[in-house]
């Protein structure tokens, strides 16, 4: 029998966990459930597969929780607002949460991202020896998580390295918006593609590739490459 993926759900309010929990124990999830971020932290490193983490939480708010969950840990992390404002949803996804969904939800579409995040996180663990890329002066390793260019560990954010990571494995290919948003957050972030130009201006501005002989090119209408020189 496979063991069930245990998945946490983060939020003060008892309704999304009733919810939540129904649909997810029928889809074979084991569900933990706490009711504030400070909880949520405590909770997040023993056995997570999955937080399900709400943005308006007493103790500690959903985002600084993203926040401090990202400095030790890449568990995928769905947030939840009340507020559906455009700000919360780019900073959320800037800080490496992998969905972002605005209440009121459909616990079907919630538990559908939930499933396709985790066969994103799975392909990735099945490809493990593709898990790392060198080209010209820049290592890029998705096991740490890790970015040295010339030698020097470069700090970069979860999406910031799978971005380049990306890039860098497939030099001159063309990535719409569109697809990058796909293939890196998991999901099909409708009318988020901003973030992505986000994204990259980061991107640019720790990688100086300077006589490297490779640049990140914006392909104006379309998307991004990582071009050699």
């Amino acid at each position: 029998m496979a063991v069930e993926q245990k998945i946490l759900i983060a939020d003060d309010d008892p309704i999304v966990h009733e919810s939540l929990r129904i649909y997810l124990q029928a889809e074979g999830f084991a569900v933990a459930d706490v009711y504030d971020g400070l909880a949520a932290l405590e909770a997040l490193g023993d056995g997570v597969a999955l937080c399900v983490l709400d943005v308006m939480m007493p103790g500690k708010t959903g985002i600084e929780v993203c926040r401090e969950v990202r400095k030790t840990s890449q568990v995928p992390i769905v947030m939840l607002t009340a507020k559906g404002e455009e700000v919360d949803r780019i900073v959320g996804l800037e800080l490496g949460a992998d969905d972002y969904i605005v209440k009121p939800f459909s616990p079907r579409e919630v538990v559908a991202r939930i499933k396709a995040i985790l066969r994103r996180v799975e392909n990735q663990k099945a490809e493990g020896e593709k898990n790392s890329v060198q080209l010209n002066g820049l290592n890029i390793d998705l096991n740490s998580y890790t970015v040295q260019l010339r030698g020097e560990t470069v700090v970069c954010t979860p999406k910031e390295i799978e971005i380049l990571f990306l890039l860098a494995s497939h030099p001159g290919q063309v990535f719409t918006r569109d697809t990058l948003l796909s293939r890196v957050w998991g999901y099909d972030f409708a009318g988020e593609t901003r973030t992505v130009d986000t994204h990259i201006k980061r991107i640019r501005a720790k990688m100086d590739s300077d006589g490297l002989g490779w640049t990140i090119k914006t392909i104006y209408g379309v998307g991004y490459k990582l071009e050699l020189e």
